[in-house]
């Protein structure tokens, strides 16, 4: 028996139903299914003639080169990537920089490795990577001079303002969504009146009270570096957000299985670190993980406190005569950038969604 040649197996002839159920299903259905393909296919190709075929690449180039080519100028990124990168950071001392960018980064990776995923070892990860950060950003010791927090800047503060905010952040919004969920009314009711405070207050208003306000009303000895103030107002508010979502995510879990618990005389820390925790986690992941994203895009806001964060440092980069008219480029870079890193967070929440069977039945 032969089998008919050129024939659609059965998937494709699904896709196939489908597709002309779906798109072209009438006349009209047609039509408007071609122009709308035709319309991407042109705004596809004009931004590969703008970004590539036509756009200057050569470093030396300077406007009148850049506007008769037509394209994109990408000389502004050859000449001004340094600054967008490590902002004011000292020119000699930015290898230092770039090898706390990837130090972060590798942080981060190593951390979404299930692997690493136990109490030790994410905390030896965390730590060693931290302070390989501040040692090379700092210095000071092993023969790097020192440079100060006011000079740091671009890309690996960014970096920086995430990753501290996200360390301290997390922590703390532990401890309030447990403390709004105590047996204790006075406990629970004036920690929600707190994170309620908190949340009621634009991230504007709390980094601003951080870097201006806090040094009028604290005593000298307390006021420490302006940087470590803004993480801390940064991460305050990151907590009181984060603890709504875990606490949605403490009534996701059965209340019999803490009654349970009690009943069989567990210890409080282990009912809430190895049965309460791990499944108040595992249900609001979706939530958790889009807090990040929002976290690691409200980075930019620290410019307004004086710090040259990414896209701070970008607008210094076109800022120049030199390269006023090519602040489209410099925003596509930057662009890039965030979105490397969101899309990258957004797509390791999905992976964990999947693994977790999160939401399915």
């Amino acid at each position: 028996m032969t089998m008919a040649v050129n024939q659609p197996r059965p998937a494709a002839r699904l896709w196939l139903r489908h597709l002309r159920k779906s798109y072209f299903a009438s006349p009209f259905s047609a039509l408007l299914t071609m122009t709308c393909i035709g319309l991407m296919a042109w705004i596809l190709w004009s931004l590969i003639d703008w970004a590539i075929l036509s756009a200057t690449f050569d470093p030396a180039a300077r406007r009148e080169e850049c506007r008769a080519a037509g394209g994109a100028c990408w000389s502004v990124i050859a000449n001004r990537w340094r600054l967008i990168l490590f902002g004011i950071y000292p020119y000699d001392e930015q290898w230092r920089s770039a090898l706390a960018i990837v130090s972060v980064i590798a942080v981060i990776v190593l951390s979404c490795i299930p692997r690493f995923w136990t109490v030790g070892r994410i905390s030896a990860i965390w730590g060693f990577g931290a302070a390989t950060f501040y040692i090379l950003m700092k210095g000071g010791i092993l023969g790097l001079s020192q440079v100060g927090e006011e000079q740091w800047g671009g890309l690996c503060l960014t970096l920086f303002l995430f990753v501290a905010t996200s360390v301290l952040g997390m922590p703390m919004a532990i401890g309030l969504a447990l403390m709004r969920r105590s047996e204790l009314p006075v406990v629970a009711k004036v920690t929600g009146l707190f994170i309620d405070a908190v949340r009621s207050l634009p991230l504007l208003a709390i980094l601003f009270t951080a870097a201006v306000v806090l040094p009028f009303a604290l005593p000298e000895v307390l006021i420490g570096q302006k940087l470590y103030r803004v993480i801390f107002g940064a991460a305050l508010f990151f907590a009181a957000y984060q603890a709504e979502i875990l606490r949605g995510g403490f009534q996701g879990v059965g209340s019999g299985q803490e009654e349970a618990a009690k009943a069989l005389g567990v210890p409080y820390r282990h009912r809430i670190a190895r049965i309460l925790l791990t499944q108040a986690f595992r249900l609001a992941l979706p939530a958790t993980i889009n807090q990040f994203v929002i976290t690691f895009m409200e980075t930019s806001l620290v410019v307004v406190v004086g710090f040259v964060e990414l896209l701070a440092a970008g607008n210094a980069a076109y800022g120049t005569g030199d390269w006023k008219f090519a602040y489209v480029e410099v925003y596509v870079f930057i662009s890039a950038i965030y979105f490397s890193f969101v899309f990258g967070l957004s797509r390791y929440g999905a992976y964990l969604e999947r693994r977790m069977n999160i939401g399915r039945r």
